[in-house]
């Protein structure tokens, strides 16, 4: 069983952003409730289906398995509630860690957040100067959330 310890921050600025490459991502939901989510996700070449559970405060229950890009495509378009997500995904390294940001597109153009994945809840991290608030527990902020109240409809 995999578990997903994941820390989540609005951003202060574009200092992060200076040299770094971001990859499309586009995702939908098989189901968006909070208790489960059950998504579909295209990152390039690639797509992959994923489970998670509810969160136990920054920790929940993951699966997460490679599907076909076809069968991706086509649920998609066919079988995911709507809208779908479209962001721009850049790995930043940052004091030992991997920054996950997600500049949003579409619907949810104009936020931009960051993540970062934990060994453990414990674990001691420095934030980036770029980082601001901490929106870990705001579930207005879970993708699966965005997906049904978009940031530019609050």
């Amino acid at each position: 069983m995999g578990i997903e310890i994941e820390r989540k921050f609005l951003l202060v600025n574009n200092d992060w952003k200076h040299g770094a490459g971001g990859i499309l991502y586009r995702q939908g939901y098989l189901s968006s409730i909070k208790e489960r989510t059950v998504r579909i996700r295209i990152i390039e070449q690639n797509a992959y289906l994923t489970i998670k559970g509810v969160n136990d405060g920054i920790r929940r229950v993951e699966f997460e398995y490679e599907i076909p890009l076809a069968d991706a495509e086509f649920m998609l378009a066919k079988l995911c509630e709507q809208d779908i997500i479209e962001k721009y995904r850049y790995r930043i390294s940052y004091e030992g860690l991997i920054w996950e940001i997600d500049e949003f597109l579409g619907a949810n153009k104009g936020l931009v957040v960051a993540e970062v994945e934990l060994a453990s809840e414990e674990q001691t991290i420095i934030l980036p100067p770029w980082v601001g608030r901490e929106v870990s527990g705001d579930y207005r902020y879970f993708n699966s959330a965005l997906s049904k109240h978009p940031f530019t409809q609050w």
